[in-house]
C-alpha cells in the first residue's frame, strides 16, 4: 500500500535534535480546510487514510482543531497547542509549536501536524513532508491551508481516489 506508515524517513532514524515532521491536511480545491471551526465535508475513505498515515504517531494540533474533533484520537499521542492555560483529558498541552515539537521528540514516534490554519502556517518552515488530500470541489469556508513554496518541495507520490467527493492524495518531501 503506497501510504504505509512504515515507509519513509518519518518512521526510521528519528533524530531528536531535528525530528522528522509531516503535515497531514485535507483541503478543498480552493484551499479551504474549515468553516466555523469544523470540517465542512465528509469524504468516504479519507478519514481512514488519515488514520493509516498517523496511527502510532504523535499528533500536534491547535486548540480549535482539537475541539472540533472533540476527543483525543486513539492509538496516537495527542498534543494540543494553546496560548490559554488549559489542559485536555488524554492529551498533552503546549504553549507553542516549538514546545509541542520538543515534547513530541521525546517519544520517538513519527510527528504529524494536523491543523488548523495557524499551526500549519507555523509548521511549514520546519516540516519535512506534506500529505495533502485535495478534494475535487470548491467549498465555502473561513479557514485555509497556507500556500506552500512548491520550489521547496518535490512530489513523491500521487493517487487519485474516487469517492462521494473525488480527491487526489499527494505526498511531498522537502528538497
Amino acid at each position: 500500500m503506497p501510504w504505509d506508515q512504515n515507509r519513509g524517513p518519518h518512521v526510521t532514524g528519528l533524530n531528536v535534535s531535528k525530528p522528522h515532521i509531516d503535515i497531514v491536511v485535507a483541503r478543498a480545491r480552493n484551499g479551504v480546510i474549515g468553516k466555523s471551526n469544523d470540517i465542512p465535508w465528509n469524504v468516504k475513505g479519507e478519514q481512514r487514510l488519515f488514520k493509516e498515515i498517523t496511527q502510532g504517531g504523535t499528533l500536534i494540533m491547535g486548540r480549535k482543531t482539537f475541539e472540533s474533533i472533540g476527543r483525543p484520537l486513539p492509538g496516537r499521542l495527542n498534543i494540543v497547542v494553546t496560548r490559554q492555560d488549559l489542559s485536555f483529558e488524554g492529551c498533552k498541552s503546549s504553549r507553542s509549536l516549538d514546545q509541542a515539537i520538543s515534547i513530541a521528540s521525546q517519544h520517538n514516534r513519527p510527528i504529524f501536524v494536523i491543523g488548523g490554519g495557524a499551526i500549519y502556517e507555523q509548521a511549514l518552515p520546519v516540516t519535512n513532508g506534506i500529505y495533502i488530500s485535495t478534494l475535487d470541489v470548491e467549498i465555502d469556508g473561513d479557514i485555509y491551508f497556507p500556500q506552500f513554496p512548491n520550489h521547496d518541495f518535490v512530489l513523491e507520490h500521487e493517487q487519485y481516489i474516487e469517492s462521494n467527493i473525488n480527491y487526489t492524495h499527494q505526498y511531498f518531501t522537502r528538497r
